[in-house]
């Protein structure tokens, strides 16, 4: 008899406000009916309309989705960006459990956020394999609206009434400083209280070498940065890297790029300034329309760093282009950037020749500028000083 397929998760995800977490090591995360129950307090973290929608649809033909305690298999989705919108990342925890909860009596597994239609619920061995055919997306970084990724991403596990404290091991949060507040509550160690600023869209690691330039570990594409950098060849095709990124997660950038390269509008040392209308929120929030201040429109621009996809980084055009950017981003209206390290990925450029290059140019503009770190290779941090970038000459 052939073995069923399940994916490999090491954990379940529960996203709640940090206050709550004392009550849920005690009592377990209890569903939305058996917390109304048993007149447990709490502080709220979602969107009342979002949350009374799932009383409406039903699981087999008796409980409401109200009735059960639900689990993220993915906590990084478009509902943890969606609260890290609304209230900052400092107030949220993830509460993590053993996957072993889906043999619970009664637990069922939605193929995507369980409160859309769109989404099958289904008994757990069925969905740990259907979970298995989308794992790519699951365990993807970003998501789009337009091919189901957005929906599928929110995969859930559904148990009935309460998953018992002793599934709890981890509470994850966005700092040091809210974990060390956490610990304080549960002297014995149990549960661990680990700090993980990625899982709250916040970068790994900042460093500060002026009062307006900064180097940032960490995802670009969730930068609070007004306009956004893509390094892009000139011959139109987007290929891997950042590029094959805003070509899924913002397909209309892609459309513009093309229309720059054919134009001629984009060309090394002439980077091309989309000045995109529409909200990232449209494309990242769980159900953005109902969001009371959709985050500022996004600029993107599109920085040649190389002529053909297949050739290396060109360290003249790269420095001609952000020349361009001193003498235009005022006029351009850029009031922030954000930029990769630019043709250290597949322009097999290195960072040590081109992080003082990009920091000469930048670390005086007047506005802020954060400068993302390779991703390919950890960066020595003697390549990552002040001296080592700037000469020594930083603002204070």
């Amino acid at each position: 008899m052939a073995k069923s397929r399940r994916p490999d998760i090491k954990s379940l995800y529960y996203i709640t406000h940090v206050d709550n977490v004392p009550s849920i090591v005690s009592h377990g995360i209890l569903s939305h009916s058996e917390v109304e129950r048993r007149a447990v307090p709490y502080t709220a973290i979602y969107d009342s309309a979002i949350v009374n929608r799932r009383k409406e649809r039903v699981v087999e033909g008796s409980q409401s989705l109200w009735d059960f305690a639900n689990l993220y298999v993915q906590p990084r989705n478009p509902m943890m960006y969606r609260v890290v919108h609304e209230r900052g990342d400092t107030d949220l925890a993830v509460v993590a459990v053993s996957p072993g909860v889906v043999g619970l009596a009664g637990s069922y597994v939605s193929l995507g956020n369980a409160a859309s239609l769109e989404s099958d619920i289904v008994p757990t061995e069925e969905g740990m394999e259907a979970l298995a055919d989308q794992w790519a997306i699951i365990n993807s970084e970003w998501w789009n609206p337009n091919d189901g990724s957005k929906r599928k991403i929110m995969a859930e596990c559904l148990v009935p009434t309460v998953i018992p404290p002793d599934h709890i091991h981890t509470v994850y949060v966005s700092n040091h400083d809210t974990a060390a507040r956490l610990r304080e509550q549960f002297p014995t160690g149990r549960p661990a209280v680990v700090p993980e600023p990625h899982m709250f869209f916040r970068p790994l690691r900042r460093i500060q070498l002026t009062g307006t330039l900064s180097l940032v570990e960490g995802d670009m594409f969730f930068s609070g940065m007004q306009t956004l950098t893509v390094s892009v060849n000139v011959v139109g095709i987007m290929g891997k890297g950042l590029a094959s990124r805003a070509k899924y997660q913002f397909p209309d950038v892609y459309v513009v790029y093309q229309d720059a390269c054919r134009r001629r509008r984009l060309q090394m040392g002439q980077p091309y300034l989309y000045k995109r209308e529409s909200f990232v929120d449209e494309e990242l929030a769980d159900e953005p329309q109902t969001l009371p201040n959709p985050n500022a429109r996004k600029w993107f621009l599109l920085f040649a760093t190389k002529k053909h996809w297949r050739e290396r980084g060109d360290m003249a055009g790269i420095e001609a282009g952000l020349a361009w950017i001193r003498e235009r981003y005022q006029n351009e209206g850029i009031r922030s950037l954000a930029m990769p390290a630019l043709g250290c990925g597949l322009g097999h450029l290195q960072w040590r020749e081109v992080g003082p290059l990009m920091c000469r140019y930048l670390a005086d503009l007047g506005i802020q500028v954060a400068v993302y770190l390779p991703r390919e290779r950890k960066t020595p941090s003697e390549l990552l000083t002040s001296d080592f970038l700037l000469g020594g000459n930083s603002e204070g």
